[in-house]
Order: structure tokens, then C-alpha cells, then sequence
């Protein structure tokens, strides 16, 4: 059967009939910010026979993601992790979720997740170099060239330098210690 996707109403109708809502997002996002009584699964853990002890009593399972574009992208993955149960996909994700009018766990503590924090970086640091060069000097477009080619790196090379610096940041110290135990 096809994974359909439904808005946030209908998995809350589904939640309300005894359905289980799976996050598939990394452990650091979902610590970050979840939908109250999921459970995590991040989406390269999904491939295994055997689905949690609190998974197998549902019989509609309930995927999301942060935008829905994950979920959308694997529903192969999905469908196969389901076993044969009932499943849908939370259209747009938790993004859906909140613009639905339901609201999330949220754990200020956490920083947000280092890919996105790289993304923010990178989208900074050519941003002033376009304006300073635009508005200062030509010589500021270096920085805008010097962020494509760390982009171009981290790509190729699966290195990202940013990301290794952001990561020794104190409000990443919880990533660190992540990473370490693991």
C-alpha cells in the first residue's frame, strides 16, 4: 500500500484512534524539538527487521520529518520499515505540525543541528562578502570565493572545516560529547 500523506489534523484523528507518530530525523534534532510521545528513528536506523517494542503494539504508524521532504524523498524506506502496518507521512513535517496549530517539545539547550548552523554560516559569511565588496572593497569577494570553495571541499571530500569549527563552539558542547559517546 502507498504511503499517503496527511495534514496535521488528520494525524491528530489518527493519534486520537491509537496511531504512533515516528520521528525519522537525527537524535540531535529531535532532542532539539519533537512532537510530544514520538519515538526516534532516525531514517538510516529504519532498515532493521525489527521495530521497537513500543512500534509493534500500533497498528498505524504515523512518519515525519522537519519540512516532510525526507519522508516524501524515502517512502520506499518507509514502507518496508512499516512491516506490512498501516503508515502515512505528516505532510511538511513538524513545520506542518506547528502551522497546524499543535504544538512541540522544545529543548532551548540544545543548539541547533550543526548542518544547519554550517548552512547559516556559509549564507553569512558570502552575504558580507557580496556587501563588502559591493560597498567597501572589491576585495571582499575573496570571501564569497573562499566559502564556495569550502562548500566545493566539504562536497567532494566529505571534510567540512566549518562544520569542524562550529563544532568546538561552547554552545556545541552537547554535540561534542554526542559524538564522542558514540
Amino acid at each position: 500500500m502507498k504511503i499517503q500523506a496527511l495534514s496535521a489534523r488528520e494525524v491528530q484523528q489518527k493519534l486520537t484512534a491509537g496511531a504512533m507518530l515516528v520521528d525519522v530525523r537525527g537524535v540531535a534534532e529531535y532532542a532539539r524539538e519533537h512532537i510530544d510521545g514520538t519515538v526516534n528513528i532516525p531514517l538510516d536506523k529504519l532498515g532493521a527487521n525489527v521495530l521497537p517494542a513500543g512500534l509493534s503494539a500500533a497498528d498505524t504508524l504515523v512518519f515525519y520529518c522537519q519540512s516532510g521532504m525526507r519522508t516524501a524523498q524515502n517512502v520506499a524506506i518507509l514502507e518496508k520499515a512499516a512491516h506490512g502496518k498501516t503508515a502515512y507521512i505528516l505532510e511538511r513535517g513538524i513545520l506542518g505540525w506547528k502551522e497546524g496549530g499543535f504544538n512541540t517539545v522544545v529543548n532551548r539547550s540544545r543548539p541547533i543541528d550543526l548542518m544547519r548552523q554550517v548552512q547559516i554560516g556559509a549564507g553569512l559569511l558570502a552575504l558580507l562578502g557580496a556587501l563588502g565588496g559591493w560597498l567597501v572593497s572589491p576585495w571582499f569577494y575573496l570571501l564569497c570565493g573562499m566559502v564556495g570553495a569550502g562548500l566545493l571541499l566539504a562536497g567532494v571530500t566529505g571534510f567540512c572545516g566549518m562544520a569542524r569549527l562550529l563544532m568546538l563552539m561552547p554552545w556545541n558542547q552537547s554535540l561534542r560529547q554526542q559524538a564522542k559517546s558514540s
